[in-house]
């Protein structure tokens, strides 16, 4: 079972990722890309969405991971940054540019079964930060809902999901949904 969490950042991801992982063991946890790029940023851009989507592509490659994971972010949250950044600053690349980074997220995709999306509701009251970049942060979370909906962009393997809840409900949802995937 492969389960990548997807969302915007403060949606809520490491928290039900860590919940999930202290009830199911046998998952190896994959965190954000982010952790796993060498460079330091001082803002979000397009270059450190790119190096982050090939990041989190390529470990989802069967060669890379075997066995249960579940992974904090996918590329599609990457192409969603960078689909975000161009409508907001006109910035995120050419368009091979981005048409590239969507073949990245749609090959990697296909080694997902269960793509867990935590879109943003008023409801779930997680409050980010005064630097959480809420302009970019909203306008992800749009483009990430329109990316789930892209038959052409999934494929045929993933089974997408959206979860909203408090922290009980996400991880009763997530596991309900993981159980439900692999039976």
């Amino acid at each position: 079972m492969r389960i990548v969490v997807s969302g915007t950042h403060s949606s809520g991801k490491s928290t039900l990722i860590s919940d999930f992982a202290l009830r199911h063991p046998e998952f190896t946890v994959l965190p954000d890309p982010f952790e796993l790029v060498d460079e330091t940023w001082d803002a979000p851009g397009a270059a450190m969405f790119a190096a982050q989507l090939r990041v989190a592509a390529a470990r989802l490659g069967p060669e890379e991971s075997a066995g249960d994971l579940i992974a904090e972010r996918g590329p599609i949250d990457f192409l969603a940054y960078l689909l975000a950044l161009d409508e907001l600053t006109g910035s995120a690349g050419s368009r091979e540019f981005l048409e590239r980074a969507a073949a990245i997220t749609t090959e990697a995709l296909g080694h997902v079964d269960l793509l867990v999306v935590l879109p943003l509701t008023a409801r779930d009251r997680l409050a980010p930060g005064p630097d959480e970049h809420l302009e970019l942060r909203a306008a992800m979370n749009d483009a990430l809902l329109d990316l789930v909906d892209d038959p052409d962009l999934i494929g045929g393997r993933s089974k997408v999901v959206e979860i909203a809840g408090d922290r009980a409900a996400r991880l009763a949802a997530l596991e309900s949904y993981a159980i439900a995937t692999t039976a």
